[in-house]
């Protein structure tokens, strides 16, 4: 069994896996991190390998630990072999959350061209062609980061929580940010989608993140969503490199 950690700044994604096929998933404050690995540990057994992606410092308490239990830990970064040629100009500032997704696809949609959006905090595109090479992508503001931007920056606008608006046309101030948030975030979304297929017919879209859920609704395109497509791509990221 494999063990597969997804760390963010205040959050942190666990899940074990038996071979490909996802035995556990848990969510938690990364306060818990600890507690969590202690429980996990007791409940699956053997744990053989194990893995971090984190776009934070890591507590040298939590490798430690994880190093005393299981032994083998890979820690993810721009260095470590992946299933894919990286076209990336800037390597090493290409996020590990994105290293892992690119990854999942090309486990995934071997010898397809493939868009993978994650809805989280931040939108991000990213594109491998059938050939299996990176090329890059692009980062846009999450759904709920707009909303902040909108009342954070401005002196009147409110706070409001993500709703799907009934109309284009906003009647009210609520309304009308409702509008304009997601009817904006969506077309952006649709607009890039139209752009790729232009180029690549046979294009394979795949939608994941926080936000999966409240925008696929309202994608026109054939998508496959996957809520678990980054712990995919890291577990495969770790196999990969336990045969290399």
């Amino acid at each position: 069994m494999n063990l597969i950690l997804d760390i963010g700044n205040t959050t942190v994604k666990l899940a074990v896996f038996n071979d490909e096929q996802l035995i556990e998933k848990r969510v938690f404050n990364i306060k818990q991190l600890l507690e969590q690995l202690r429980l996990i540990l007791n409940i699956f057994s053997p744990i053989r390998k194990s893995i971090i992606s984190s776009v934070t410092k890591l507590d040298l308490a939590v490798v430690n630990f994880i190093k005393s239990k299981i032994g083998s830990l890979l820690i993810l970064s721009s260095e470590t072999n992946v299933p894919f040629t990286n076209h990336y100009k800037t390597p090493k500032t290409l996020g590990v959350d994105r290293i892992a997704l690119v990854s999942a696809a090309a486990k995934k949609y071997p010898n397809k061209a493939a868009l993978i959006i994650d809805a989280g905090t931040c939108v991000t595109y990213d594109f491998i062609n059938k050939e299996q090479n990176y090329l890059g992508g692009a980062i846009s503001p999450g759904l709920t980061l707009r909303y902040k931007s909108l009342h954070q920056l401005t002196a009147n606008l409110p706070l409001l929580l993500p709703t799907n608006p009934s109309s284009i046309t906003g009647n009210t101030t609520e309304s009308a940010i409702h509008s304009g948030v997601v009817n904006g975030l969506v077309t952006e979304i649709q607009g890039a989608i139209n752009e790729y297929q232009k180029k690549h017919k046979d294009l394979t879209i795949i939608l994941t993140g926080g936000d999966m859920d409240f925008l696929s609704k309202r994608l026109k395109n054939t998508i496959f969503a996957n809520s678990i497509f980054l712990l995919e791509g890291l577990n495969y990221i770790l196999e990969y490199n336990s045969t290399q």
